[in-house]
């Protein structure tokens, strides 16, 4: 018995989705606004979204299978702790945003700048807050019946599967509200405003777009009848982390 826990203990789990995932990231964002804004060459960053996006998806997607699949006991794993490490990360990136935003708004002589819609939308986003919202209260029940059902587990399903509605929802409104103000002519390189609300709106879209997909890759086992908890858990607290990042961007790039 005693060899068989050293040779566990001893067992290395390798996987290359890591990786696949990092050549995603390298294509969707560094390389896409290289093409775009210093080489200016559209077409080739329409290409690097097109396949940095796929394999982006497609690694978080075999990652979260891999790990929930894990035969070493994923169950017992790290990944309820080392989500607020990377959520941390995630939070300076977004501090870099708001301070550059903040930055140019309090030295703007006039704002908005010239260019800018008369009326920015302010009922979508009012909407999409509460979509966003809504979907925190959901994800905690899904949890909460996760902790409380046993064998039958239709409760958490329910609530996960609406959870991953209202994320949908609030993309569509987003992709709405971006398509009639590119239709007005407000686009990413109208004026200083715009530079900074596309990227930061499609910034945060981003994380509920990987939101979306962690939940997909509970919700696709689950319904085979394997759910890992502790990855419950960890995707949970990182869906919170983008409902509470919206709210400083709903408040700072909208309302103010």
């Amino acid at each position: 018995m005693s060899e068989k826990i050293v040779e566990h203990e001893l067992t290395w789990h390798t996987s290359y989705w890591p990786l696949i995932g990092s050549v995603g990231v390298l294509f969707l964002a560094p390389l896409a606004f290289a093409f775009y804004f210093v080489y200016k060459m559209p077409m080739m960053s329409i290409i690097s979204l097109g396949i940095g996006a796929p394999l982006t998806i497609i690694s978080i997607a075999g990652w979260v299978k891999e790990g929930i699949e894990d035969e070493h006991g994923y169950s017992e794993g790290h990944s309820v702790w080392a989500m607020p490490i990377f959520i941390v990360a995630e939070a300076t990136l977004f501090v870099g945003f708001f301070a550059a935003y903040w930055a140019l708004r309090l030295t703007a002589p006039v704002w908005p700048p010239a260019g800018t819609p008369h009326e920015m939308p302010f009922a979508i986003p009012l909407i999409m807050t509460a979509i966003l919202l809504s979907s925190s209260v959901t994800i905690h029940m899904a949890e909460k019946h996760l902790e409380e059902e046993t064998g039958n587990k239709g409760g958490f399903l329910k609530w996960l599967i609406i959870t991953i509605i209202l994320g949908a929802a609030f993309l569509s409104l987003s992709a709405y509200e971006w398509s009639e103000l590119m239709h007005e002519g407000f686009n990413i390189k109208t004026n200083i405003y715009s530079s900074v609300f596309f990227p930061l709106t499609g910034f945060h879209g981003s994380h509920v777009l990987v939101g979306i997909a962690m939940f997909v890759c509970i919700l696709i086992p689950a319904l085979a009848g394997k759910i890992s908890e502790p990855f419950v858990k960890s995707a949970s607290i990182y869906w919170h982390f983008v409902d509470i990042v919206w709210l400083f961007v709903v408040s700072q790039v909208y309302f103010w």
